[in-house]
């Protein structure tokens, strides 16, 4: 029996479906506990393998009886068995959300090609991963996006119906438009990028009394966030400015001067530094402002991951309905009198949420508005 024919429907057949279907829950839930390793760890540059599970306060190593996907955590009341630490209870949910998304895959897709069911229960734990990760750190990791559009194109050519109907299955069609689908939905999001650059390119940021801004060698560390130089610097004329009250860097201290960095220059008053040169400074200030909007270059890449595993009709969809959900939202703090709150809230999890609509509902809704008649 070959490895695909391992996989057709009738194959699984002989066993009930909805046993498959509490099975799917089960796996689902333990890839969301080690989904919780991959979102605390990636960020950190971590090794998501080694060390083995463990508790971040006292570092117990967590017996495998006590690694147990959502029992444990509602077992010991939220709260590490040896030093009694509470445990954040986005460990319980990422599990529960990633056990019920697989479920919701496996019931739509799992009667028709319990492959594609697999490679789309692939998928969304990686959108999980990448939402939960954006809302946390503002980024979205290399081997989430990177790692998701190399991913996406293998599985392509290896399960050709991600994105062709049984009927009509073509390895070359699969190839063609997982390849397309990286290229729209990178090349849309990364001209929109360009374009808000050009137009909306400069961010001020209020901050409190006295706050200390940390220039570290590949980030400026602000008190609710970390933003990668990466996400601010795509030309050579953006630059972050701030009136600073002191400066300090290793060998030196300023005084209430003004610090502007570009990619090839640091500015501290009259003085004019290299910012290579310069791994580490310290800056006091209560504005800064930033080239920054709401979009980095980890969606342009989130886009691309996208669309090797849908194809291209569904980044330009997940765009579309991403910025309806991004737009609802920003009206929404408005009313509630939170906009300042828009500003804190990264971009990838409204790409994320419109994918997963494009995934149950998209080609429908595609259908109904852009087939032929």
């Amino acid at each position: 029996m070959g490895f695909k024919s391992i996989f057709e429907p009738a194959n699984w057949s002989g066993i009930p479906f909805h046993f498959w279907s509490a099975a799917i829950f089960i796996l689902g839930s333990m890839v969301g506990s080690f989904l919780n390793v991959c979102i605390y760890r990636m960020p950190l540059g971590l090794s998501v393998v080694h060390p083995p599970s463990h508790c971040p306060n006292c570092k117990y190593s967590i017996p495998w009886y006590l690694n147990m996907p959502l029992v444990t955590w509602l077992a010991l009341k939220g709260r590490c068995k040896n030093c009694d630490v509470p445990i954040s209870i986005r460990y319980f949910l990422v599990e529960l959300l990633t056990g019920v998304m697989f479920f919701e895959v496996w019931i739509s897709f799992g009667r028709q090609s319990p492959l594609v069911a697999l490679v789309y229960c692939l998928f969304m734990a990686g959108l999980i991963a990448a939402t939960f990760i954006d809302f946390e750190h503002f980024i979205i990791p290399d081997e989430i996006t990177i790692g998701g559009m190399v991913v996406g194109f293998i599985l392509s050519v290896l399960v050709p119906r991600l994105h062709c109907p049984p009927d009509a299955i073509s390895l070359k069609d699969s190839i063609v438009r997982s390849l397309l689908g990286m290229g729209v939905g990178a090349g849309l999001v990364y001209a929109i990028l360009r374009a808000g650059k050009m137009m909306f390119g400069r961010q001020k940021v209020a901050l409190p009394a006295d706050t200390l801004i940390v220039f570290g060698e590949s980030a400026v560390t602000l008190p609710d966030q970390v933003v990668p130089y990466d996400e601010l610097f795509y030309r050579k004329s953006d630059v972050i400015v701030l009136s600073a009250r002191t400066v300090e860097v290793v060998d030196r201290c300023y005084w209430n001067v003004e610090v502007r960095l570009s990619p090839e220059q640091l500015r501290i008053g009259e003085e004019e530094l290299n910012p290579e040169d310069i791994k580490h400074m310290e800056a006091v200030s209560t504005e800064i402002v930033l080239p920054r909007e709401a979009m980095g270059f980890g969606d342009v890449k989130f886009m691309g991951a996208i669309g090797a595993f849908l194809g291209w009709q569904a980044t330009i969809f997940s765009l579309m309905l991403s910025s309806m959900i991004g737009a609802a939202v920003g009206v929404a703090l408005i009313v509630m009198r939170k906009q300042q709150w828009s500003s804190r809230l990264p971009y990838g999890p409204y790409i994320a949420l419109a994918a997963v609509v494009w995934l149950f509902k998209g080609p429908a809704i595609w259908a109904t508005f852009f087939a032929p008649r």
